[in-house]
């Protein structure tokens, strides 16, 4: 210490002192005790202490008003000390606003221990017990996870959970979700809405949708071009790769909607066209695929089966993300906001379907992990059996797990923590933090 408080420290006495005197207390001055150094600092209460603090009361003021927040601070010791500091990400935001580009450190986000609870099983009952979230059926408990291990309950099809369990798994933070029998996504329930009344407000003011958008699908064609690039067998035509990347390249400078969406659907058919040929030869059901093409609602094939199911629990993973990071996942910045459609969930998927839901495809279908013994058919329809439900869903949370270099910051994280970048990152560009959207783009 050099015997002067430190500037908190001395606004915070400050206060307690003008309280006390407007109390009719007779007040002088304040003492603090620093504990590490054995110091005691005397803070004068007079006039000019007065007038110091009505200062910072305004500036205080101001600044909570204001629609845009301060920048973060650049290489403070507190930043790795701060439990919000995974939160507020002050070197990623520093690093994209050119405030800082050469960071000495990395505050990497937050990595929680909490895992998403899937319960597929058809007529099991959820409910608390404890401090504990129980899967049960017929009297028969299947599982039982502690509540702070939870991120998320998912249900498929006829789960019954109980009152207790979900006002339990709210007061958590832990949204429940419910998946139809396919895996559609229904529906979910949270517990109290974002009161980040500000950010709501520039999500559906936001002049910056369609550049956001724009960034969006350039990440996505890029990343399908690097999906068949590298897992394509035998390798991809040069013209089919050219053309791909001038797609991404279009999509990024497109001055209307109209033009994204013919880039984004030009190079979704080249992609899917070329699907099958990052299968091994000893895959099945890739000609079927082939004949059908990209398929839904109802999925024709096995492979729209896994397309599907995947896209749909990224999606869910996403809504999830949006609330917890304090954003509508109804108003979004490139799919149209319809009723009952998840838009900005849609819209931060896209860059992440060929990464993470395709890849998982791709590798149950070459490894036999999934075969034709995982499917039912009905009609001109294809779904997974309750047995191949599992494993894919396995395979999307070990996709999850898998640690990537991040192509902006540099550091290694898994793709469940870059979600949740993604989104934040989002989230500062609408609100002025930082000028414009990064989308997640390997190399």
């Amino acid at each position: 210490m050099d015997g002067e408080p430190w500037a908190a420290d001395r606004a915070q006495v400050l206060a307690y002192a003008a309280l006390l005197d407007a109390a009719g207390y007779t007040v002088d001055h304040a003492e603090l005790f620093y504990a590490e150094d054995h110091v005691t600092v005397p803070v004068a209460w007079d006039d000019d202490a007065a007038t110091e603090l009505r200062g910072l009361v305004a500036a205080a003021r101001d600044l909570a008003e204001s629609p845009v927040p301060p920048p973060p601070l650049i290489d403070s010791p507190r930043c790795p000390r701060c439990s919000l500091a995974g939160l507020c990400l002050p070197d990623e935001t520093n690093a994209l606003t050119e405030r800082h580009a050469a960071t000495k450190k990395r505050v990497l986000p937050r990595n929680p221990d909490e895992r998403p609870l899937y319960v597929t099983e058809q007529g099991a009952y959820v409910s608390s017990k404890g401090g504990r979230i129980v899967v049960s059926k017929d009297g028969e408990e299947l599982a039982g996870l502690r509540l702070l291990d939870i991120s998320q309950l998912c249900v498929f099809g006829h789960v019954q959970i109980s009152t207790q369990a979900i006002t339990r798994l709210l007061s958590a933070g832990a949204p429940v979700l419910w998946m139809s029998y396919a895996g559609w996504l229904n529906g979910w329930a949270q517990g109290s809405p974002s009161k980040h009344a500000q950010l709501l407000r520039r999500q559906v003011l936001s002049p910056n949708g369609a550049a956001i958008a724009s960034q969006i699908i350039s990440g996505k064609i890029r990343n399908q071009r690097t999906m068949l690039r590298r897992n394509a067998k035998p390798a991809i035509e040069p013209a089919v790769l050219d053309s791909l990347r001038e797609l991404a390249e279009s999509a990024a400078e497109a001055d209307s909607s109209a033009s994204l969406l013919g880039y984004e659907g030009t190079a979704a058919r080249l992609y899917f066209e070329n699907f099958t040929q990052m299968l091994s030869p000893q895959a099945e059901f890739g000609q079927e695929f082939d004949a059908n093409g990209r398929t839904r609602r109802p999925p024709k094939d096995p492979i729209n089966a896994l397309l599907g199911l995947c896209y749909s629990l990224l999606v869910k993973d996403l809504v999830a993300v949006c609330l917890g990071v304090g954003l509508d996942p109804y108003i979004g910045v490139l799919h149209a906001s319809r009723y009952g459609r998840p838009a900005l969930a849609l819209d931060l998927a896209e860059e992440f379907r060929p990464l993470v839901a395709d890849s998982v495809v791709l590798n149950v279908m070459n490894n036999g992990e999934i075969g034709s013994e995982d499917f039912t058919r009905r009609g001109i329809g294809c779904q997974l059996t309750k047995q191949g439900r599992k494993k894919l869903i396995g395979a999307y949370e070990r996709r999850l797990e898998t640690e990537v270099t991040h192509p902006v910051f540099g550091y290694r994280i898994s793709y469940r923590r870059c979600l949740e970048v993604q989104a934040r990152l989002l989230a500062a560009v609408l609100i002025g933090e930082i000028p414009g959207y990064r989308p997640f783009v390997t190399r």
